[in-house]
């Protein structure tokens, strides 16, 4: 079998309720650079690059497209090396990554599909059959109300039976942060995991003053509290903090990941499948952290594909640890109005009760909606 060609989407949507986070962006549309690779034997893969559409676009049909096409799938790795080397003079990280996971991902799922395998048995087999998921949300929509707002979003996931809910901070007013989280942790009560997550937008020492304040609030994690090029700055507030500090959805490869994992600079890491370099380079990453003693929790945003690669590798990553009451790895499930997730595959992946099943179809487990690729297209 050889790939014949590979055809890049452009998908778009609009968001009817812009949001923003600590970042500053306001949100208004959803988008995603959707890849499909063709094959001789008639088998179509899907991928999907995290990160500006467009530029994942340029960087795939430039760079990547002609030394992919006529190469056996099954060459997985093969490829991955073939093109991280061509293009690491210009670009280790960033678009040069996010566009290489993406065809990396639909590689793997062309090798499902031609196996009648789900990728998570072509990756070591299955730990488990669903996965807890935590809803990401409680962004900043209404600056009037930014404490009742957060309470009723979060009474609602829990409502629907979300077990772990991760929340936004960084308002710019440390006491202000903490009520909000303050007012979530009582309103859902003990027995709801909660997270928070703050797009790095802190210094070093505001993130050790809030993340003390937070400690009594029984978190799971603080997320992104400082940039993600500071590996030293994240070594000393994870020192510094009674609680699990994450990170990790802006390094890419194993070379990124490295020295965090090794120093243990994060508590947890969270490389996405989509932009730290596809299945193929995050089963090795998983593997480091594993080794390190440090878990590894994926980060995941964008549409129904990356959302069901990314179940796929987490039935297949271990437990953390391996003992008599383990730490199962848990999926993102984003939870802003997201066409591109609800509606891009034939049977969307869902959650009941918190927990998502984990998809036994070859591949990534769905199938693509020629007429919803359609709908939402505009490159």
């Amino acid at each position: 079998m050889k790939v014949t060609d590979i055809t890049c989407h452009i998908l778009q949507s609009k968001v009817e309720r812009p949001f923003t986070s600590a970042r500053g962006w306001l949100y208004g549309t959803r988008a995603s650079c959707i890849v499909e690779i063709s094959t001789d034997a008639g088998i179509t893969g899907w991928g999907e690059c995290y990160g500006p559409a467009a530029v994942n676009k340029a960087v795939i049909e430039t760079q990547y497209r002609s030394r992919v096409i006529g190469r056996d799938p099954f060459d997985v790795e093969v490829v991955w090396e073939d093109l991280y080397n061509r293009i690491k003079d210009y670009g280790a990280t960033g678009f040069a990554i996010t566009a290489l996971s993406g065809i990396d991902i639909a590689l793997w799922d062309v090798m499902g599909r031609a196996t009648g395998k789900p990728i998570h048995k072509l990756i070591g087999g299955a730990h488990r059959t669903s996965v807890q998921a935590y809803a990401t949300g409680l962004y900043f929509i209404d600056m009037d109300r930014l404490v009742e707002e957060a309470v009723e979003e979060a009474l609602a996931y829990k409502e629907q039976g979300f077990r772990a809910i991760k929340m936004k901070i960084g308002l710019g007013d440390p006491k202000l942060d903490f009520q909000r989280v303050k007012a979530v942790r009582e309103a859902i009560g003990p027995d709801v995991q909660l997270a928070v997550d703050a797009n790095h937008c802190f210094t070093v020492p505001q993130a050790i003053r809030l993340g003390r304040m937070l400690e009594p609030l029984d978190l799971m994690w603080f997320e992104e509290p400082i940039s993600p090029e500071d590996h030293e700055g994240y070594a000393e507030v994870t020192r510094a903090l009674d609680m699990a500090v994450a990170g990790g959805e802006n390094d890419f490869t194993r070379w990124g990941f490295r020295d965090i994992i090794a120093k243990k600079a994060m508590d947890i890491v969270q490389p996405d499948l989509c932009a730290a370099g596809g299945i193929s380079e995050c089963r090795k990453i998983a593997a480091m952290a594993s080794a390190h003693g440090v878990e590894c929790v994926p980060h995941a945003w964008g549409s129904a594909i990356g959302l069901a690669a990314t179940v796929q590798w987490l039935a297949a990553l271990p437990d953390t640890p391996p003992a008599f009451r383990p730490i199962p790895p848990m999926l993102e499930f984003e939870q802003t109005p997201n066409p591109l997730r609800d509606e891009l595959a034939k049977q969307p992946i869902v959650q009941v009760n918190g927990m998502v099943q984990v998809p036994d179809a070859p591949g990534i487990g769905i199938e693509v909606d020629r007429e919803a690729l359609a709908r939402w297209k505009v490159a």
